[in-house]
């Protein structure tokens, strides 16, 4: 060996004996990859994702009819419950939400209100008044029994005798009014314009509480960020209003001949059918319901149906105008879109494009994840920013272009999650607004050959937040949470996560393939988070704790660095580091000497022995750049390391 030869190879010696020992030797980061929560099968759910051969859920079925009195803005009716058992318990007694109790003075939802308000302060002057309570199970001969508690926004209703497990049946009746709150915690409500008042209807009647296999009764109080988790049933339901009021409703439209007169009857069935916007009621008859309505005094009842469905929600006013369209679902069935509003969210640029708006989303998701399950699809005009109910939404009214695209097909997207994938809102409000988002992203990009587009792609737009000492983890509930964090942990953060798994870690087949098993599986059902995970990871073949514990389940960001690139032999020796708390592959973007370029993907593996990773590339030609996720998919803190050559070593 020559002498300089002989210098050479003792530079390389002492170059690697930091920098290998560091990657390879002295650190182990097996905790990283460990498993972070219960995760394992049981009979009711299975370590594969799905619901185990034991798995069950209660049922709860809705009779109900209500008037509304619009002088007094009361809403009163009754409501008639049954209610099947299927748990391996017998129950003295059920839950039952009464949201509106939460438009009270002394309820807890106000008074954990901050004296500055915030999105879900709410009126103070409702709340229920209920009556005429009585509960009973289904069986010959049993005694019926009146005995409730009401605290707060919960209600006890206690039977005779328990409910018998496996299939036991049991019904509860009670009357209930309330005044309609004129701010609604920006979900229902009602909203004045120059032609009447906009009746948003939602939380307004007794709603069952879940029983589930995870914690019994899932009856936490109403207060404000946390929605809603409910059992699935079939709703009937008649809304009597004055005779000159449209109403709309989560289902199908049951009595059309009763509340329509000849010529609406006659364009609704041309909409029924058509591509493009159908009104049924124009804008100049808003006034005149003698030109749509079957009478000219008293009032009309209106009766919808839904069936596998776990809410349901109306609007009413006589300032709608009202259009509609067909919804092409993938099986070749039809589908309706409707849209109402006043006159002030009329035009091109605003409310008229709203039934088009809806078609384009629900065919979207319809065609991409799991076919859209209800006959309508309903969007509502109304002093609510956006909020969701199976095939019903509430959007504002002031909403234009792609404000109001935007608006629309995230809270169709809600049909997908919650309504079809029955999650705990209240609790983990990632897993339906978070996965919204994400799908969202998809269909603004293929709407109108992305007319609006989206930047939920543009990952690295949230720095500022993901690095604050104020950001607080996914998993925070939601009424826990920060007002100021909810839109990144409910919303972005998660969505991210899901597109980091799709475009960067998994690759669009194998996500999609476990997102749709996770769907398919969980359709009409209650999944808890690891059952998410665990169907993720057994569709798509892949160990994902890390990434879950970390991102979904922890603070930590990501922070691929590369520190330099050597000559070794012929080959030349990339030395990265992971200097963020999330592992994670590293995607490398390789350009040649002569111009050619290339990828290559590293497996999160390398982390497992250490922070520190040389990589060999070998190969004929001189590399001149390399680059860390070069499509700029990751939310990396730190762009300045993310590529070799850079400034300093220049």
């Amino acid at each position: 060996m020559t002498s300089t030869s002989f210098r050479k190879w003792m530079a390389v010696v002492l170059l690697f004996s930091v920098s290998w020992a560091t990657a390879q030797v002295t650190e182990n980061n097996q905790d990283d990859f460990n498993e972070f929560m219960y995760k394992r099968g049981s009979a009711y759910r299975s370590a594969s994702g799905t619901p185990g051969p034991d798995y069950w859920q209660n049922r709860a079925d809705y009779s109900l009819q209500v008037r509304l009195d619009e002088e007094k803005h009361v809403l009163a009716g009754t409501v008639q419950i049954s209610y099947t058992n299927n748990s391996p318990e017998p129950l003295p007694f059920i839950w039952i939400h009464l949201e509106q109790n939460r438009f009270t003075p002394d309820s807890r939802g106000t008074l954990t209100t901050p004296i500055s308000g915030n999105r879900y302060s709410g009126d103070t002057d409702g709340g229920y008044t209920i009556r005429n309570v009585q509960a009973q199970l289904s069986k010959r001969g049993s005694t019926p029994n009146s005995r409730y508690l009401i605290n707060d926004t919960r209600m006890q209703v206690f039977f005779s005798e328990p409910i018998p497990a496996k299939g036991g049946e049991a019904s509860v009746s009670m009357d209930f009014e309330f005044k309609i709150p004129e701010k609604g915690m920006d979900r229902m409500g009602r909203l004045s314009v120059e032609d009447g008042t906009i009746y948003a209807l939602a939380q307004w009647y007794p709603r069952v509480a879940v029983f589930d296999d995870v914690v019994g009764w899932n009856i936490e109080p109403y207060l404000g960020a946390g929605e809603f988790y409910l059992e699935y049933g079939n709703f009937d339901y008649k809304v009597t209003v004055p005779y000159d009021h449209i109403v709309v409703g989560s289902g199908a439209l049951q009595n059309p001949k009763e509340v329509l007169n000849k010529e609406l009857q006659e364009r609704m069935e041309l909409a029924a059918s058509s591509d493009t916007t159908v009104y049924l009621v124009r804008p100049d008859e808003v006034l005149h319901p003698e030109l749509t309505r079957p009478k000219q005094e008293g009032s009309l009842t209106w009766h919808f149906r839904i069936e596998n469905a776990r809410d349901v929600a109306f609007a009413t006013s006589r300032a709608f105008i009202w259009d509609a369209a067909a919804i092409r679902l993938p099986s070749g069935t039809l589908a309706m879109a409707q849209s109402v509003y006043p006159k002030e969210s009329d035009g091109p640029e605003a409310w008229g494009r709203s039934t088009e708006y809806s078609k384009a989303s629900i065919e979207h998701y319809s065609q991409k994840w799991y076919e859209y399950p209800y006959p309508v699809a309903v969007n509502v005009a109304a002093d609510i920013n956006g909020m969701e109910y199976p095939g019903l939404n509430f959007c504002s009214y002031r909403s234009r272009e792609g404000s109001l695209w935007g608006v629309t097909d995230h809270e169709f997207g809600h049909n997908w999650f919650p309504m079809i994938v029955g999650t705990n809102e209240r609790r983990y409000a990632w897993m339906d607004e978070g996965f919204n988002t994400f799908i969202n992203h998809y269909s603004s990009e293929a709407f109108n050959n992305g007319e609006y587009g989206s930047n939920l792609n543009q990952t690295r737009r949230y720095l500022n937040w993901l690095t604050s000492e104020d950001r607080e983890g996914i998993d925070t509930y939601p009424d826990v949470a920060n007002t100021a964090n909810l839109g990144m942990i409910a919303y972005m953060k998660p969505a991210m996560g899901l597109l980091v798994l799709r475009e960067y870690i998994l690759g669009e087949e194998r996500f999609d393939n476990a997102f749709t098993a996770y769907i398919d599986a969980w359709a009409y059902k209650h999944p808890q988070p690891s059952d998410f995970f665990n169907r993720m990871e057994n569709v798509a073949g892949e160990n994902l704790s890390w990434f879950w514990k970390s991102w979904f389940y922890g603070t930590g960001n990501i922070d691929l660095a590369i520190e330099r690139v050597v000559t070794y032999g012929n080959d030349q020796v990339i030395i990265l580091a992971n200097k963020g708390e999330v592992p994670m592959p590293v995607k490398l973007g390789l350009t040649y000497e002569d111009g050619s370029q290339e990828s290559l993907m590293l497996p999160v593996e390398i982390w497992q022995r250490g922070d520190r990773w040389n990589y060999r590339h070998s190969g004929t030609k001189k590399l001149t750049r390399v680059e860390i996720d070069p499509d700029k998919i990751l939310p990396d803190v730190n762009i300045a390391n993310d590529s070799w050559p850079t400034n300093i070593y220049k």
